[in-house]
């Protein structure tokens, strides 16, 4: 019985990793030192980590520096600067929502225990083209078979991806969490938008999730079983105000709205507005 369960799983991620953009761990020589890193995996996802698991749960405070794009990046992909800005809030709203969970979050000049920032190291565009056939394709079994729910795979042609480095560290500028990160979509779980940035900004929320586990657990987001969410959490998904008032600078989530648009292949910035608009951008507004 166990074997059966065992070969049942193996299949599964078999056949999840089988149509998936690779992702390499780009370094952009942001981090303090790269030397204490380990890897830790996830099922989809590339990554080495460290952590003073100590002086991390000992922390109170936290800063988030805006997220960045390296010089590589920038090149390596034909992105809008727009788009960059959207992907790069991504990263920096699904920190300050699940640091919110442990941390109190302070404003851009205040003093922290930690600093919390982030560089996108890669990102590999979607295939608009491939990402509109997926959604087409997908709709058909639905037409002749009415009524019977039947998954489609996403076609695995065009797939973007993400790499991001990032790291915390104390009011003396020393290292306590680091992380390289990388991922790329795959043809059964990511929906596929018909845009270039649509993988790419997907998987910075993911990243940013990611991040922030290790920050307050003290401990790799890889490997641990699954946990429901908190009712503050689901609000914010949905679209509420955030635990934190400092996490208003990044704007709110798309809610029901995103998700509608995420599963019907909308770009990105259909339905998530950003950030808020710097002072001397808002004032020309």
């Amino acid at each position: 019985m166990k074997s059966s369960r065992a070969a049942t799983l193996i299949t599964a991620l078999s056949l999840l990793t089988a149509g998936c953009a690779t992702a390499p761990l780009d370094r952009a020589g942001s981090l303090a030192t790269y030397d204490n890193l380990k890897t830790s995996d996830g099922v989809l996802t590339k990554s080495v980590v460290h952590v003073d698991k100590d002086d991390v749960l000992a922390a109170k405070t936290v800063r988030i520096a805006e997220t960045r794009f390296s010089t590589a990046a920038v090149a390596g992909a034909s992105f809008t600067e727009d788009q960059r800005r959207l992907m790069g809030n991504a990263v920096d709203r699904a920190l300050c929502f699940g640091l919110s969970d442990r941390f109190q979050i302070v404003g851009s000049t205040d003093p922290a225990d930690l600093v919390v920032h982030a560089v996108i190291t890669r990102a590999a565009p979607t295939d608009p083209t491939a990402a509109g056939a997926s959604k087409v394709v997908s709709v058909v079994p639905s037409i002749l078979l009415p009524g019977v729910p039947v998954p489609v795979p996403r076609i695995p042609i065009g797939l973007g991806s993400l790499s991001v480095e990032a790291e915390a560290r104390d009011p003396r500028g020393r290292q306590k969490a680091a992380i390289v990160w990388g991922r790329g979509a795959n043809s059964f779980t990511s929906a596929g938008r018909v845009s270039t940035d649509g993988d790419a900004y997907d998987l910075a929320g993911a990243f940013g999730a990611d991040f922030s586990k290790l920050l307050v657990t003290g401990s790799t987001p890889f490997g641990a079983g699954p946990s429901l969410p908190s009712a503050q959490s689901l609000n914010t998904a949905l679209g509420g105000a955030p635990k934190q008032v400092a996490c208003e600078a990044f704007g709110r989530s798309p809610g029901v709205a995103g998700m509608i648009g995420e599963r019907i292949g909308l770009p990105p910035d259909w339905t998530d507005k950003g950030g808020a608009a710097p002072p001397a951008q808002a004032a020309n507004q």
